[in-house]
């Protein structure tokens, strides 16, 4: 009862009653709060039973439809992370036409041209985090491949270093060509160049053609039966967007395309494949993929925000 009280005063204290209190909370209070006259009788052998704790909860109109609350104010409610940079349609257009924060700003606003700028968002340059983990499994594989004592192949990890950019690149595009009748009714990725019109999906094919190039020419400089491997990889990568369509288990497809470089790594410095390491190794990566991505989920999707806006 303590906590609760102490809650429901540090509420009041930051709204000032701006906001109605949560049904379940009211309900709460309304069970907890004395229901007659007799219930509020101290009892003669407590001698604290007259300490009377009265919770008043001041009753608002719901706000209109029409109303938007600054995210100053849903930071300062503890409703958001103050370190949350997406846009939010509880915004006002004031808001959100203001300069972006500093804080706020990657590298791709600080260092790339204005006119590269929207491919750079397009293959995510500015989120490396889905490069790392592209690229970790294929690290892991030429790693263990090395010959006990030597350090890894440089090169190696090097190529499959830039391969993990130009990769993870491509099939952003791809996701964001399929996707993007989808993007423009989400709030989340509204903002993505096909959905805002930035970029036109002619463009977009021509950036995927550049990246698959590039891509083309790592490949070409391991053994042929890494190559093969290579290629095969993106069957994997062109279909993994249209997975979300029809399973309930991307993660489970996202994991099969994101360890692709277990094998190919080992198959780089081996020429061959050796199942009784790298499947182990495959596997694990597989349920890895599981895990941070189904995190990531629960993440994205856990605020009210994030809605499809008809």
């Amino acid at each position: 009862m303590a906590l609760l009280r102490a809650a429901v005063s540090e509420l009041r204290r930051r709204g000032r009653g701006a906001l109605t209190p949560l049904p379940a909370l009211s309900s709460l209070l309304s069970s907890l709060s004395p229901r007659s006259p007799a219930s509020t009788r101290p009892e003669p052998n407590n001698p604290h039973a007259d300490r009377r704790h009265v919770i008043a909860l001041r009753r608002c109109p719901p706000l209109p439809a029409s109303a938007v609350l600054a995210p100053e104010l849903l930071h300062a409610r503890g409703l958001l992370p103050r370190h949350w940079s997406h846009a939010s349609p509880l915004s006002t257009s004031s808001s959100s036409s203001r300069p972006a924060d500093k804080a706020q700003l990657t590298w791709v606003d600080k260092w790339i041209p204005e006119a590269a700028r929207p491919y750079a968002m397009l293959a995510r340059l500015d989120k490396p985090i889905g490069t790392w983990l592209l690229a970790w499994p294929c690290m892991w594989s030429i790693t263990i491949a090395a010959m006990p004592g030597d350090l890894p192949d440089l090169k190696m990890l090097a190529l499959f270093g830039c391969g993990a950019v130009l990769l993870r690149g491509a099939g952003c595009t791809v996701n964001d060509l399929l996707d993007r009748d989808i993007d423009n009714k989400v709030e989340r990725t509204r903002s993505r160049p096909f959905a805002s019109g930035v970029l036109t999906p002619l463009q977009g094919v021509g950036f995927l053609g550049i990246q698959l190039l590039l891509g083309l020419g790592i490949l070409l400089q391991l053994n042929n039966y890494s190559r093969i491997l290579g290629a095969s990889s993106l069957v994997l990568v062109f279909s993994y967007p249209l997975m979300k369509r029809f399973t309930f288990w991307p993660q489970a497809y996202l994991g099969l395309t994101f360890n692709w470089g277990a094998l190919l790594g080992w198959a780089a410095i081996k020429e061959s494949i050796d199942p009784a390491i790298i499947l182990p190794l495959y596997t694990a990566g597989i349920c890895w993929t599981l895990v941070y991505d189904t995190i990531y989920a629960h993440q994205v999707f856990r605020y009210p925000y994030f809605h499809i806006n008809p």
